[in-house]
């Protein structure tokens, strides 16, 4: 398969589309609707679950089956106080950074719709110079334009009400994907990239294969927990994020080294099956296709631990993204690793046999 077969204009398009629409943990099944609808002409049929996991499913009586996943929720916060004066205090949803919230827009999803509002900051007039105080959680609000707390609930707004930023995506240098919530929507729409070429080339697989995007990551590998339970599969290969370490103020000595542009990051980690991450490894190598390599400590912190920790252990490895500005709105990503890790997936998937154990006995 060669490189110019990859992306086509519908497909960015498509993954445009995705990353705009707001998928904050727990509130995912719009963006759902909107995967599954891309997908439908790739696979044989859905499987969905109470919380919004979606699954495309190829091959569905096959007893053997592998899964490709990514997870499909972004972080967000709550409204968690609304003071007399009309400002709201907020709590987390998933790993939102409060250093950035100061002067971000922000939308506030409500029954009666969305309501626009700014994390107001103090002028730098009016701040004591010689004692800086940065942006908190105790110290960030919301100004949704009222003068009291009777009229912030009049707009549909109370406590519990989630919140997303409405930064939208766009392409920086021609090559270069910029958005809020590629973390991790870019591994929905990379597996769904995957079906799409199985189907357009006419390849056929000897296993059922599930094309898995799972909710609720962001707070714990909750959705990911929730389906493998669902499928029972033999085999999982996750896609995730991880840190371009090449950027300001990363410590490579303690977070390795990985850069945007220099290809897909195979992980080292007891997570990690050894004999499905050298099929990887073989699979990269045979086909020219640009990989790095990362280790962690104990755990992935990805769903990979959620797929192999289950059902007695499930053969389990993560391929990651490597990504600038994690858990920001600008977060960013190389056309080429996306591509590549698409690539990569497709062709580690043709290479895996009907019924392989990928056990060490044998």
């Amino acid at each position: 398969m060669s490189k110019k077969d990859i992306l086509t204009k519908k497909s960015i398009s498509f993954l445009e589309k995705y990353l705009n629409n707001p998928s904050p943990t727990g509130y995912e099944w719009e963006g759902q609707k909107l995967w599954m609808n891309y997908l439908k002409p790739y696979v044989d049929e859905f499987i969905t679950d109470t919380y919004g996991t979606a699954v495309g499913v190829i091959n569905p009586e096959a007893k053997y089956k592998v899964v490709i996943e990514g997870h499909a929720d972004e972080i967000s916060w709550y409204v968690n106080y609304i003071t007399d004066d009309g400002l709201i205090y907020v709590i987390r949803n998933g790993g939102s950074d409060h250093q950035i919230a100061a002067s971000k827009r922000v939308n506030i999803h409500t029954r009666k719709g969305i309501v626009q509002g700014v994390f107001g900051w103090p002028a730098i007039h009016t701040r004591d110079k010689s004692n800086e105080t940065p942006p908190k959680l105790d110290n960030i609000c919301i100004d949704v334009g009222c003068k009291s707390k009777k009229e912030v609930l009049k707009l549909g707004v109370h406590v519990g009400c989630v919140i997303t930023y409405p930064d939208e995506f766009f392409i920086l240098n021609k090559n270069k994907f910029v958005s809020r919530a590629i973390d991790n929507r870019i591994g929905g729409f990379m597996i769904a990239e995957v079906a799409r070429l199985l189907k357009e080339n006419k390849k056929e697989l000897p296993f059922g294969l599930y094309i898995t995007n799972s909710v609720q990551e962001e707070i714990g590998l909750r959705g990911a927990e929730m389906i493998t339970h669902t499928i029972k599969p033999n085999v999982a290969i996750v896609t995730d994020v991880c840190h371009d370490t090449t950027t300001p103020m990363i410590e490579k000595k303690t977070e390795g080294e990985t850069k945007i542009g220099d290809g897909p990051v195979i992980s080292y980690a007891p997570a990690v099956q050894n004999r499905l991450r050298e099929l990887l490894i073989d699979t990269a190598e045979k086909n020219k296709i640009p990989f790095q390599r990362m280790a962690a400590s104990r755990m992935t912190g990805t769903d990979t631990d959620a797929f192999a920790y289950s059902n007695g252990g499930v053969a389990s490895a993560l391929i990651s993204l490597p990504l600038r500005y994690m858990h920001t709105t600008v977060e960013m990503v190389h056309k080429n690793d996306v591509e590549n890790v698409i690539k990569l997936i497709y062709e580690s998937l043709l290479t895996i046999k009907e019924g392989e154990s990928f056990s060490y006995f044998e």
